[in-house]
């Protein structure tokens, strides 16, 4: 069995309620139950949420609400892995024999159906045991500067000051999306980042943190260009 688990913690403080605040039209948590529908790859969509609202919303869009999260891994210490681990004991608990699972962040309007079909065939791999969105950085992570709190400047590697940017290592970054696991790994709660894992590529443009007001007004000009 492949199950989606979606967490969806009501406390949300930097953009209140932002899990089913509306996103051009739409509650957020809506498109990543519609992806996960869409993809075929989940014999169950959990929603992990200790909210009610969170709740009703997720059962609407098409998703399972089994359980309430305890309030212990509900609050902004509760790791991912916290999370995906309570759900999947919760299903152990209830019969359920899982082989993978995916957990969808409830707050990426730009998940697709084909990257998540993507991510399950890489864990096809028996060396795989996580995959993942990834994206590239926009500039070369090389040519970093820090600044002090007088505005002044420095590089973090200053070594790189003359190379030219088309000699430089491209570097990526988690995408914020989805993490593709086999069961028994996370609930090991085993390292994401490292040699066993696959990244899902996508593009830059599919790709938006949303942790701010600006973050929310850019992404939501983001999907008005590309989606509609």
């Amino acid at each position: 069995m492949n199950i989606a688990i979606i967490p969806a913690r009501g406390g949300s403080k930097r953009i209140p309620r932002k899990n089913i605040k509306l996103f051009y039209g739409k509650p957020m948590i809506a498109y990543s139950i519609e992806a996960a529908l869409e993809s075929g790859c989940f014999d169950k969509i959990i929603v992990s949420t200790d909210d009610n609202e969170i709740a009703g919303i997720a059962r609407q869009y098409g998703a399972q609400v089994p359980f309430i999260r305890p309030a212990k891994i509900a609050d902004d210490y509760a790791t991912t892995l916290d999370v995906i681990a309570h759900a999947l004991k919760w299903c152990a608990d209830d019969g359920m024999v899982i082989t993978n699972a995916c957990c969808i962040y409830a707050t990426a309007p730009f998940i697709s159906a084909s990257s998540l079909k993507e991510g399950l065939a890489a864990l096809s791999d028996e060396t795989v045991c996580y995959a993942f969105s990834a994206t590239s950085y926009a500039f070369p992570i090389q040519r970093a500067i820090k600044i002090d709190k007088e505005c002044r400047v420095d590089m973090f590697q200053p070594e790189y000051l003359n190379t030219r940017s088309q000699d430089l290592e491209e570097a990526y970054h988690d995408a914020g999306q989805f993490y593709w696991g086999k069961a028994q790994v996370f609930l090991e709660k085993r390292a994401i980042f490292d040699s066993n894992s696959k990244a899902v590529l996508l593009p830059r443009k599919r790709v938006q943190d949303i942790d701010t007001q600006e973050d929310w007004e850019l992404a939501e000009a983001l999907y008005r260009v590309i989606e509609c």
